[in-house]
């Protein structure tokens, strides 16, 4: 029979396995090409700067009020929120009637990365290279974050807390953003501010083809936080 101390060393041995830098490294790697996958679903050709679509999508709808390059966005058809027909863009000038994401969830990246090829999404080699599906694919199996705690559903505002979200931004955003959100001119925080799902998605997966950082790794209540703050900057 082997002893107790046997087995409190061998859970030790498995313990610090768990927590090696490899394992560590691995998260990190991981986070980092999950928050790609979200830039790339937000918009591909401005994350990868590859040409701008001038049709619209096969699959986006005939009377839908974003064509070309808008209709092939991910987020437009499947939402912010991930939740397509079932969610923000359930209504409204976004809306689709297209399902969202949220039941890839768990699947097999590989797969999605192959539906992203197929006769639907018809994405070429030269719009997302096998690389960028990859991401694409890790997002939307792995990557996918529940804004359901941070969105009340009644008034569609964030739920968090504005102080610490003041103090997250002073010290994350505003060296870029300015501490009233309108240094970058062309997207003055403030303006965009009331559509919490895409403010949600962006601060914790960045912005397509910019330095913005991503904040999934960290709690993601700091994200809804942050934007709490942001709805009181100028329009």
């Amino acid at each position: 029979m082997k002893s107790l101390g046997g087995n409190v060393w061998f859970m030790a041995a498995i313990a610090a396995a768990l927590i090696s830098p490899a394992s560590v490294a691995g998260a990190a790697d991981l986070e980092s090409a999950m928050a790609r996958g979200g830039r790339l679903y937000d918009k591909w050709f401005g994350e990868t700067k590859a040409e701008k679509p001038t049709e619209n999508h096969a699959a986006y709808p005939v009377d839908g009020q974003y064509g070309k390059d808008a209709s092939w966005r991910c987020k437009e058809c499947h939402g912010w929120d991930n939740l397509g027909k079932d969610g923000a863009y359930g209504s409204g000038k976004h809306a689709t009637g297209i399902v969202g994401i949220r039941g890839a969830l768990g699947a097999d990246p590989a797969r999605i990365a192959a539906l992203l090829r197929d006769a639907t999404h018809g994405y070429t080699e030269a719009q997302l290279s096998a690389a960028d599906a990859q991401d694409l694919a890790l997002f939307v199996t792995q990557g996918q974050i529940d804004m359901t705690p941070f969105i009340d559903p009644a008034t569609k505002k964030p739920v968090g807390d504005g102080v610490k979200g003041e103090a997250y931004y002073n010290t994350l955003c505003a060296g870029c953003h300015g501490v009233d959100g309108t240094k970058i001119r062309e997207a003055p925080l403030g303006s965009v501010a009331d559509n919490v799902p895409e403010m949600l998605h962006k601060i914790w997966n960045g912005q397509p083809g910019e330095a913005m950082p991503a904040l999934r790794a960290l709690d993601h209540r700091i994200a809804a936080d942050i934007v709490v703050h942001l709805q009181t900057f100028p329009k």
